[in-house]
């Protein structure tokens, strides 16, 4: 700090003298000031120019700079979005793939546990129907035969009675027997009608097993309709994503938004179980490793109890990739199924080993916690603390089943981890093209702020200049004030026939030649002040055709203090801009040309004109004659 000061006190002297030393160029100080700020302006005043340029230069190059990183910048976004779409069209294709395999697998068992059951299905319909047919053969109605001694009826009764008392005898005879038979016949056909109603009676379970089974066979089909309509809706879907359209996209873009944040929820929790199961193991641990060892700022023990929960997750990858329900690793779902099937049964057994392995360690934790507070107790003197309660089995038992399911529950992290993989690109490279167009625009922004503050360097700079600006521009207001009639380099109105008319054009030529030989270039470009001039010429002398050719870069710069941000009055003019010259800063960006031509042209068709830039000068009669 002592030195700081030092420093200071001794540039402030210097600062002090010099600026004495200044003032006393004349023995008068006020007069020395004026004479100084007066040399200063004048120097500022001389080195204007330059200085302009100097920062124009500078503003341009960062404006330039800024405006191309942008570019970069855009186009490295356009190829991200590029590859972000298609690895997203990926995704979802392989997804839907998955689904659609799925979907007829699931249909090719139901089919086929249907046809299995078909063949039984179809022998007890037969042969509940063969009952039915039977039964109502059996229970078909047969009329009673006549009786046999009807036509004996017949004969006797036309016998006449008055031949004999005998006659009648018998016919009485008759009408008893057949009393008798109707009433046995009745009571045979009453029985017969019994037997037929309990055969129909019969015959009503069988139609019961029918609807049964026809009803079983209604909901297998129903399940296969409804399984096609889904298929039906995952192939259009499927459909969109091989036509890669905009709504496919979009759907696949949010799902995988839904599914990263779900995922990483769950993966949280995983994270919580995981903590709960190290904190069981961590302290037995160091029964095992040592408890005063370290590797670097950690524990030996805590270490080993990671490196266990990490194998348990490993276990419960490659047990979840070889239940084929990941896809995390496809070296491990290509294997033969024989050989899968062993890697399996592997990974089941080393979890079973782990996790009873954490059992015993969640034991020997409440061992070492009991034994550590009787000792503590008993060094303390403390002898009712000392004592066994009776219920601390149930602790041991609990922590001992934690230690044996969280290993097992820690296998299905897979599944939420394989989602949060998957979606992770899709939500990276969407947040990746939301940074590349932020940092575009930020340095769009940045250049054309460069470019702002470069026209305001320049004003700041010409602030002290203003008395010698002002007496300048007094100087040349009549000649930059408008624009007149001196200001016509050449004019003709050539005649009708050809030969005097082509002498005039070639005159007309020398002395556009000649003034561009000797023409200096301007420090400033009034575009719209030529305009206004052309366009009163051009009016006064009421021609068929008004046309004006522009011979310019279009970049107009004026002085200060002009105002050119006023309306044309183009009705019925054809503003053609001749070979339009483009500037440095052009080269860099391309994007300025292009948007000084807009604006021009946007300037002139509100003004009613019509708007052309030519520049194939060879061909020049016959691109205005179109």
């Amino acid at each position: 700090m002592g030195m700081r000061r030092v420093v200071r006190s001794l540039i402030k002297g210097d600062m002090i003298v010099l600026v004495s030393k200044l003032l006393g160029i004349t023995p008068y100080p006020a007069i020395s000031a004026i004479l100084l700020l007066a040399l200063t302006v004048a120097v500022l005043y001389l080195a204007r120019s330059t200085a302009h340029q100097a920062i124009r230069a500078v503003s341009s190059a960062l404006h330039s700079a800024f405006r191309l990183g942008a570019t970069s910048v855009s186009q490295a976004e356009t190829r991200l979005a590029a590859r972000n779409r298609e690895v997203l069209l990926a995704a979802g294709r392989e997804a839907k793939e998955r689904a659609i395999e799925r979907e007829f697998e699931r249909i090719n068992n139901t089919v086929n546990k249907d046809l299995t059951t078909y063949p039984t299905l179809n022998r007890r319909l037969n042969e509940v129907i063969q009952s039915i047919e039977e039964d109502h053969q059996r229970a078909i109605e047969v009329p009673p035969d006549p009786p046999a001694w009807a036509k004996a009826v017949e004969a006797v009764a036309k016998i006449d009675s008055r031949q004999g008392i005998g006659a009648g005898n018998v016919l009485s005879d008759i009408h008893k027997s057949l009393v008798k038979a109707h009433e046995e016949a009745m009571v045979a056909y009453h029985a017969a009608t019994a037997k037929r109603h309990d055969l129909l009676r019969n015959m009503v379970p069988h139609w019961r097993n029918i609807q049964q089974m026809l009803g079983q066979v209604n909901k297998n089909v129903e399940s296969l309709l409804n399984r096609s309509i889904t298929i039906d809706r995952h192939m259009s879907e499927y459909e969109d994503i091989l036509r890669r359209s905009d709504r496919a996209v979009s759907i696949l873009s949010s799902s995988a938004l839904v599914y990263f944040f779900i995922s990483a929820f769950v993966l949280a929790i995983a994270v919580g179980g995981a903590a709960i199961n190290f904190s069981l193991i961590a302290r037995p641990m160091a029964e095992m490793v040592g408890g005063t060892n370290f590797i670097g700022n950690f524990r030996t023990a805590d270490i080993a109890a990671l490196v266990i929960i990490m194998v348990e997750i490993s276990m419960g990858l490659f047990l979840m990739e070889s239940l084929r329900i990941t896809r995390l690793f496809p070296v491990i779902g290509a294997l033969p199924d024989k050989l899968r099937v062993r890697m399996l049964w592997i990974t089941f057994g080393i979890l079973i080993m782990l996790a009873s392995i954490e059992a015993g360690l969640a034991y020997m934790r409440e061992i070492l916690l009991q034994d550590e507070l009787a000792t503590s107790a008993l060094l303390r003197g403390d002898d009712a603390l000392m004592l066994t309660s009776n219920d601390l089995w149930i602790t041991t038992a609990a922590q001992m089943g934690m230690g044996f399911i969280l290993p097992f529950a820690l296998v299905f992290v897979a599944i939420p981890l394989e989602t949060f993989v998957q979606s992770s690109r899709t939500v990276l490279g969407i947040m990746a093209m939301g940074f590349l167009s932020l940092l575009a625009a930020t340095m769009r922004v940045l250049g054309n702020g460069c470019k702002h503050a470069g026209a305001l360097a320049e004003q700041l700079y010409d602030l002290p200049l203003c008395l010698p600006l002002w007496l300048e521009s007094r100087l040349q207001q009549r000649h930059r004030d408008h624009t007149g009639e001196k200001d016509i380099i050449v004019k003709a109105t050539f005649e009708d026939r050809p030969s005097a008319a082509n002498g005039q054009k070639r005159l007309f030529a020398d002395h556009i030649d000649q003034f561009a030989r000797n023409a200096e270039s301007a420090p400033y470009t009034d575009i719209t002040g030529g305009l206004l001039q052309a366009i009163e010429f051009l009016n006064e002398k009421n021609p068929g055709h008004k046309t004006i050719f522009i011979f310019s870069d279009l970049k107009e710069d004026l002085l200060s203090g002009y105002v050119r941000d006023i309306p044309l009055n183009l009705d019925g003019f054809d503003v053609v801009a001749l070979n339009v010259t483009k500037l440095r800063s052009d080269n860099v960006d391309p994007r300025e040309y292009l948007d000084r031509l807009k604006d021009w042209e946007t300037q002139v068709v509100e003004g009613g004109g019509r708007w052309r830039v030519v520049n194939d000068l060879d061909h020049l009669e016959g691109l205005l004659k179109t």
